[in-house]
């Protein structure tokens, strides 16, 4: 089963032709990323299953009920641009979010301190929301968009502006929450982000597909057809082999490029008859790497 459906979707603003041609399908219980340069028509799709705007063309369904507004309940929403009651402390913003979400107050007297101690924010819980740190502000709005215990999670931009240990932290609950069968979307132009969590992801540029299916099989699919090794012993011997293309060094590591059709297990009984091997690994590209060979370094401005 679908939890979201999108189909031949397009927004136009003007002459921009924002999103074209849309087409997704989101299994249930999956982490699909939507992946881009800045302007490359992530969030308003994301508006648009959220149907803050409407498209133009194609239709949107969530849970196979085709309305947003039967499924509200059920969706927790982060959007880019976020903001909450500053002079409410963290405690009572939560709560106050959670009401409106229907939580009941029996609920919301567990919920409330168990989410805090979770995201690690339950020594401000009386604190006001305008003493936290940027990091501890992010954390709060993502508790505030999972305290009704959404089965779809929709992430705007949701790293952003995160050190490392909160980055991991949140990357964890993530993770978990998938495990417990929701469905999560989020968008980044961070694609290193994607490859740590995603189990889907859909690349667009100027609104438009580029890569759309699942991460193991798109990387299988795009071979960098290079080499990184680390030996014992001298390595002068490695450029007369015919099947390596170039060589490049990086510390004590060699990426070794080889000719098109070059086999790396025939390079690695190569290396064998002369000398030890101490690391030997088939590089895989990365979504960077795939998204630059595809639209061209002059359309890939991500990160």
């Amino acid at each position: 089963m679908n939890a979201i459906s999108l189909e031949n979707v397009s927004k136009f603003f003007g002459n921009v032709r924002a999103v074209d041609d849309l087409t997704v399908l989101v299994p249930t219980g999956s982490i699909y990323g939507f992946l881009g340069p800045n302007g490359a028509g992530k969030t308003t799709t994301i508006r648009m299953i959220m149907n803050i705007i409407r498209p133009d063309k194609g239709k949107i369904s969530i849970f196979g009920d085709g309305s947003i507004e039967q499924v509200k309940a059920r969706i927790g929403y982060m959007p880019e641009e976020r903001g909450l009651y500053r002079k409410m402390t963290v405690r009572k913003v939560l709560s106050y979010f959670g009401a409106l979400k229907g939580v009941t107050a029996s609920e919301l007297a567990k919920r409330v301190p168990s989410l805090l101690k979770q995201i690690d924010l339950i020594s401000w819980a009386d604190k006001k929301v305008e003493e936290l740190s940027r990091g501890m502000h992010q954390k709060l709005q993502f508790a505030v968009t999972v305290i009704n215990n959404p089965d779809l999670l929709i992430l705007d931009e949701p790293f952003s502006g995160l050190d490392p240990l909160n980055l991991d932290l949140l990357k964890t609950i993530i993770l978990q929450m998938r495990d417990q069968g929701k469905t999560i979307i989020f968008s980044t132009h961070a694609m290193h982000e994607a490859e740590e969590l995603c189990d889907f992801i859909l690349l667009i540029n100027r609104g438009k597909p580029v890569i759309d299916g699942k991460l193991d099989q798109i990387r299988s699919q795009y071979r960098s057809n290079a080499v990184s090794v680390e030996l014992e012993g001298d390595a002068g011997f490695i450029e007369t082999l015919p099947i390596v293309a170039g060589i490049h060094t990086h510390g004590r590591r060699l990426e070794i490029k080889l000719t098109d059709g070059g086999d790396p297990q025939q390079l690695l009984r190569a290396l064998l008859e002369h000398v030890p091997v101490l690391v030997f690994e088939v590089k895989v590209p990365s979504l960077h790497e795939i998204f630059v060979s595809l639209v061209g370094a002059d359309n890939a401005q991500v990160s």
